[in-house]
């Protein structure tokens, strides 16, 4: 039997494909220069402390409460046409960081700062949801380990880029309150080609397939929806244990996380020439990390086709343990660097198993509330993790302990997780995920 192409140039031969790929880098772009203006705002503040619990309360404020939109969002993704969900909250993020900008510019900080970034970041719920939702319908099936690989690596690389170029501007435009806030008001701009991009797509076109218009969704209906996706998960014993390896990594992610800000913010303060502290420490670090999540990208598609997606989450598993514990055990700038760029590679590898997997096991109408489950644990273990490290880390970031504890966890999982495949591959005549080849 001949399988239909499954290569970049394939893919990209699919103009729907393309806008909605295009669609993602603008809108992704728009979110890392948006996240360098609050960091900078915020973290590398001189004005403002940074010890660990001060780092994650900030993380959680805007984070944890964001995450309880997730399921509003599931439900309205499967019920609203996305391509006007995707059109829609594009143009709102945009007026939204007109007033962050402002709040910016004021040196405003308080309350009344934490609740517009909020209101962002909740609408960033319904745009990443809406783009994971849609792409099944942009690709054919045997394509969609390539097309999750290209399409969420290049949206973490653009995410990056923007970031990047936030942080260089600064060289121009300066790290005060008016550097930072044109920052917050330019990604205004990413975020309306955003809309204008995906506007040529016709209304129905991205799903779902069955719409269902409603004027207002009730507490009642977001309940009976994250009830339905988490049933329909439950159902499909692949999509159970992607998940559950996706919320382990991130709690160890976080922490990790946490622990890199806080070296950069208190410990790298001065660097190299080569291996700078403070601000442009970090850029470079997320740099690395963008290497690594675009290596994985073109190394997951062909790992994947030959071992199977069980094995490589293992072998991931396996190299963030090894790299953490040799790598970033160092507490220097270099092998904290090489270790970000490790963690990247494995972040990415799990996540293009893990978005495939969901989209292959689930189907296309509880899709939406699916991806809504997933993105509010993506988050609320991400912040559960910052919460728990304020406790657990110093201020300086070093920590051997934790790092420890975090490489055995990653080992755990692993050797969790290749029990369960092997028990699948042998109780299933066509095992879903455990043996089978993409």
């Amino acid at each position: 039997m001949q399988h239909a192409p499954t290569t970049v140039r394939h893919l990209l031969r699919r103009g729907d494909f393309r806008r909605l790929l295009l669609t993602r880098l603008s809108s992704q772009f728009g979110d890392g220069v948006f996240q360098a203006a609050l960091a900078g705002t915020v973290l590398f503040n001189p004005q403002s402390a940074a010890d660990p619990i001060d780092v994650a309360a900030g993380f959680a404020v805007l984070l944890l409460p964001y995450s309880l939109v997730g399921p509003f969002a599931g439900v309205w993704l499967d019920r609203w046409s996305r391509r006007q969900v995707l059109l829609v909250a594009n143009v709102v993020r945009a007026v939204l960081v007109l007033a962050v900008a402002a709040l910016v510019l004021a040196s405003v900080q308080g309350a009344g700062f934490y609740v517009a970034g909020l209101l962002v970041f909740s609408v960033n719920r319904f745009v990443l949801s809406a783009l994971s939702a849609a792409l099944p319908h942009t690709t054919d099936e045997p394509s969609l380990v390539s097309a999750n690989a290209l399409s969420t690596t290049a949206g973490a690389i653009s995410s990056v880029l923007g970031g990047g170029a936030a942080i260089a501007a600064t060289q121009l435009i300066g790290r005060g309150p008016g550097g930072y806030a044109a920052l917050a008001l330019f990604s205004a701009v990413p975020y309306l080609g955003a809309s204008a991009i995906v506007s040529g797509f016709r209304r129905p076109y991205l799903g779902p397939d069955h719409l269902t218009l409603a004027a207002t969704v009730s507490a009642r209906d977001v309940l009976h929806g994250m009830v339905a996706g988490a049933r329909h998960v439950l159902a499909h014993p692949p999509a159970t244990a992607v998940l559950s390896v996706m919320a382990v990594h991130r709690v160890f992610y976080g922490l990790l996380t946490l622990m890199t800000l806080l070296l950069y913010r208190n410990t790298f303060t001065e660097g190299s020439d080569l291996f700078p502290g403070g601000l442009a420490g970090l850029a470079e670090v997320l740099a690395a990390g963008a290497a690594g999540t675009l290596l994985a990208a073109a190394v997951t598609p062909a790992a994947v086709r030959k071992w199977g997606k069980a094995a490589w989450v293992v072998a991931m598993l396996v190299l963030a343990a090894a790299g953490q514990l040799v790598l970033g055990g160092l507490f220097e700038p270099p092998a904290v660097v090489a270790a970000v760029l490790t963690l990247g590679f494995v972040a990415q590898g799990i996540k293009i198993c893990v978005d495939t997997t969901l989209q292959e096991a689930v189907e296309d109408d509880f899709r939406g509330r699916v991806f809504s489950v997933y993105d509010t644990l993506f988050n609320v273990f991400f912040v559960v993790a910052l919460l728990a490290g304020a406790f657990l880390l110093p201020a300086s970031g070093i920590s051997w302990p934790l790092l420890v504890g975090i490489g055995v966890g990653y080992l755990v999982t692993a050797v969790v997780f290749a029990r369960w495949a092997r028990g699948q591959a042998q109780h299933a005549d066509h095992p879903p995920l455990a043996l089978t080849r993409a």
